[in-house]
């Protein structure tokens, strides 16, 4: 049994503090599982960091199931979470318990993420009621992009803050196991936290959520574009793997590389 479940992530509410991050293969979600992270989260952000697609829209349930069995080979504490793409879900009930079931059954996921508030809690009960566990999703949801008018601050009215704990609340309510607020402001944030039955995990929401995640390609410093004003950059990997790959195509250009050192004895044969 993995150290952390989706009891256990619900428990940790006004307990400690969740550090999340998204991982897309097996490499990362092993070494981020090895430093003691609760929650990997697949997300379809690997759209961009990942795919290089200009957004999560194109992202497929065939390239996310291949992600999320990578993620959970290289996990053994941690819960693996998987973001179901745009489309997958929307369609109907039916087709999302299969899609969700998918990642379960397919994939080794824990549990599946769904965009949306109060309007999604009855897929988020449909769900949970057949051993589905459910990652909410409110404040600025990726898929709804092109409804949303872009990357936008959410909840900066009285009315949208009002409906951020609603919707918080009705997901929390319908069974989601926590939830994801993602860029608004931190004195909502802490609003909806407070209001919040299960931890609620912040993305640019500030430092009173119940935990915080990041897309590891910007945490590291490998995103291709600047980040967004909440990321703070761990790593600059960018120019570490830059730096080796010019000194690997310098040493082989120039016959240093491979050395002595790097071959086998010498055969004895005659000559070829």
């Amino acid at each position: 049994m993995k150290t952390w479940n989706v009891a256990k992530i619900k428990a940790s509410k006004g307990v400690c503090k969740l550090p999340c991050v998204t991982a897309y293969d097996y490499a990362c979600a092993r070494l981020a599982d090895e430093a003691g992270l609760p929650l990997l989260l697949v997300g379809d952000s690997l759209g961009m960091a990942v795919l290089g697609y200009a957004s999560t829209l194109p992202v497929t349930m065939d390239e996310m199931l291949h992600h999320t069995a990578a993620v959970a080979r290289g996990t053994r504490e941690a819960l693996v979470v998987a973001d179901m793409p745009f489309l997958s879900y929307q369609i109907s009930d039916a087709e999302a318990l299969r899609n969700a079931g998918r990642f379960l059954q397919e994939a080794g996921a824990d549990a599946v993420k769904i965009e949306g508030g109060a309007f999604r809690a009855g897929l988020v009960r449909l769900l949970t009621q057949n051993g589905i566990p459910v990652l909410g999703h409110i404040g600025l949801t990726p898929q709804s992009v092109n409804v949303l008018g872009g990357y936008k601050v959410q909840g900066k009215t009285r009315e949208a803050a009002e409906q951020l704990v609603s919707d918080a609340q009705a997901l929390a309510d319908a069974g989601a196991f926590a939830i994801v607020l993602e860029c608004t402001p931190p004195d909502i944030a802490a609003a909806v936290t407070a209001a919040a039955a299960v931890p609620v995990i912040g993305i640019g929401a500030g430092p009173v959520c119940d935990g915080q995640v990041l897309v590891m390609h910007d945490l590291l410093g490998l995103s291709d574009n600047k980040p967004p004003k909440f990321v703070k950059p761990y790593a600059a990997l960018a120019e570490t793997l830059r730096a080796a790959f010019h000194a690997y195509a310098t040493e082989v250009q120039g016959g240093t590389f491979p050395g002595p050192e790097h071959c086998y004895p010498l055969s004895g044969l005659p000559p070829l």
